[in-house]
């Protein structure tokens, strides 16, 4: 099993522009200290948590967590951008995204409004949403679990949807290639490593014992972490829900990174795991 010396969440932001408030990262360290947020209030770029992250995961073994999806669906329809001629294993569609994107700051708008602009919804002049709604087979699992409707990453209404932060983090996890290993696509080593995930922070909140879908009060985030062995973290102010996500995810990914079944889920094949991915958490 892969020791880990550290633990990191990261909300991430598909939204156009050099910096985005909606990034967040929080950090904590293996044992029960309560996670910290790192560099709170500072509006983060892209590029800064891919520098980021590259100088951490030299510095320490550390299991990193982006709460984006990683690649599209495939199994469901066999391509993931049907009638267009895309690699169709996720390593090679990641380097095929961050090619054809010329955003700013690793942004992909450009790969959804222009170069596959079909494939997306970004409202009713395209027809019937429910003709995009595609799902991978660890979101099916999810919500087989009662964990409620997966966005889809075919959704491009908004800065918001998963869909652009997900093809803009694919761009970042073309830059890792050799560099960090990112799971299930690569090995992790069972010696000290860094390596990197999928995570949906909902998991997390879930297994804290939470019915919601966000955290916004100091009292439930205080309750979450401590369902999930943390001690609580200091805060003297409300957090908003971006911050709540990542403390409440890294302290969540140090619970369950020593569990064997979240590495090897019944449902990850080898052709899964080369093509769609997982997101970690998920059984």
């Amino acid at each position: 099993m892969p020791d880990f010396q550290r633990f990191a969440a990261i909300d991430w932001s598909g939204a156009k522009g050099r910096r985005h408030k909606g990034i967040a990262i929080a950090v904590c360290e293996a044992g029960a200290t309560a996670p910290v947020l790192v560099r709170p209030g500072h509006a983060w770029s892209r590029t800064e948590v891919l520098e980021w992250l590259l100088d951490e995961a030299e510095a320490a073994p550390t299991l990193f967590g982006f709460d984006f999806s990683f690649v599209p669906p495939i199994a469901e329809r066999g391509d993931y951008l049907p009638g267009d001629e895309t690699p169709r294993e996720a390593k090679g569609f990641w380097a095929y995204v961050d090619a054809c994107s010329d955003d700013e700051d690793l942004g992909a708008a450009s790969f959804l409004e222009r170069v596959h602009r079909r494939h997306f919804y970004f409202g009713a002049a395209d027809g019937v949403k429910r003709d995009y709604l595609h799902h991978r087979v660890c979101e099916h699992a999810f919500n087989a679990t009662g964990g409620g409707k997966a966005s889809t990453l075919y959704d491009a209404i908004g800065a918001a949807q998963v869909a652009k932060a997900s093809f803009a983090g694919m761009r970042l996890l073309n830059r890792l290639e050799g560099r960090v290993p990112v799971w299930p696509f690569d090995a992790i080593p069972a010696k000290p490593t860094s390596a990197v995930v999928e995570i949906y922070t909902r998991v997390f909140i879930r297994l804290a014992g939470l019915s919601g879908r966000k955290v916004r009060t100091l009292d439930q985030l205080d309750a979450a972490l401590t369902a999930l062995g943390s001690e609580t973290l200091r805060m003297t102010r409300e957090p908003n829900d971006h911050e709540t996500d990542v403390l409440i995810a890294a302290a969540g990914l140090r619970t369950i990174a020593p569990e064997r079944p979240y590495w090897s889920p019944p449902a990850l094949t080898p052709l899964l795991a080369r093509t769609e991915g997982w997101t970690f958490g998920v059984l």
